[in-house]
């Protein structure tokens, strides 16, 4: 029950109350007061009297009547009631009317003061107040942490990322396996697409074979000529062809089949081969994306 109401109530079993730093109340002796069976009454104007006081001190009658109805301590009951006094207070110097519900309305006047109208119904009385609970003389102590159901939703997030991720590399594994069987190394490394081979790990004969057929630019890479796949997905453009090909030198370590091609005279860019059907292609960029953490985009030339 609301402090607000404990004060109310307390006024009616006692015939007056005192609001901390605001005034009295108090029923005239021969104003009825409703009985416990009745929800509502009516009390004849003037029934309700208030004195303003700014120095009226805590009422302990109400501070008891709060304990026994909350169950709480008596430091923190007067404490609440202490609080309530404070925020009436600061409502009625902003000039706001403080209606307290069964007993009437509280204004301050332009002079400073409280003035009371009483209200037309007021509120029954409580019932009696609730019984004590008794502590169990033997009651058994347990030392064991109970049991927590897990309820975290970050663990199932977490799940469905990792998920999403072995998915997407599965994919790329496909994809980058999947067009080239012979797992040789490709790139071009002139405006005309000319494709540079660099060494593979495993070579297959006819891999050696072709590699000899091919002029040699470095010590380790050889030229050959494109043998024909269906599109490209460029992962990435580099501002100068150093930055391309050292690029190039650390993605083929891992493994990938890539392609060095001029976009114009200062910028490269790297591209995966694909001799997979075009119907692939947007399948192909949206896997590379993710994998490479970039914007591939599809190249037909």
């Amino acid at each position: 029950m609301k402090v607000e109401q404990l004060i109310v109530q307390y006024l009616y079993n006692n015939k007056k109350v005192t609001l901390q730093d605001i005034g009295f109340f108090t029923i005239s002796p021969d104003s009825l007061v409703p009985s416990d069976n009745e929800k509502e009454t009516a009390l004849p104007p003037g029934a309700i009297l208030f004195e303003y006081n700014t120095k009226a001190p805590p009422d302990e009658g109400l501070i008891d009547f709060v304990v026994q109805h909350s169950r709480k301590i008596k430091p923190l009951a007067a404490s609440d009631l202490e609080s309530y006094s404070i925020l009436s207070k600061q409502f009625l110097n902003i000039g706001k009317p403080l209606i307290i519900e069964g007993l009437g309305t509280l204004v301050k006047n332009q002079q400073g003061i409280y003035e009371f109208t009483q209200g037309h119904i007021i509120n029954a009385r409580l019932e009696a107040a609730p019984a004590q609970l008794k502590e169990k003389l033997n009651e058994e102590i347990v030392f064991t942490t109970p049991y927590r159901e897990p309820a975290s939703k970050k663990g199932w997030v977490i799940a469905l990322i990792g998920l999403f991720v072995v998915i997407a590399g599965l994919a790329l594994f496909y994809f980058l396996r999947n067009p080239n069987k012979d797992n040789t190394l490709e790139r071009v490394d002139t405006l005309q697409d000319t494709v540079v081979v660099a060494k593979p790990v495993l070579p297959s004969p006819s891999a050696v074979d072709t590699a000899k057929k091919t002029v040699a630019n470095t010590s380790n890479t050889t030229v050959v000529k494109n043998d024909g796949y269906s599109f490209k997905v460029v992962i990435k453009i580099y501002p100068t062809k150093q930055a391309a090909q050292r690029a190039y030198i650390r993605l083929t370590s891992f493994g990938h089949t890539l392609i060095m091609s001029a976009v114009d005279s200062t910028r490269y860019k790297l591209a995966i081969p694909f001799k997979t059907p075009l119907s692939d292609t947007l399948r192909a960029k949206d896997s590379l994306s993710i994998f490479f953490q970039s914007k591939a985009y599809i190249d037909l030339n």
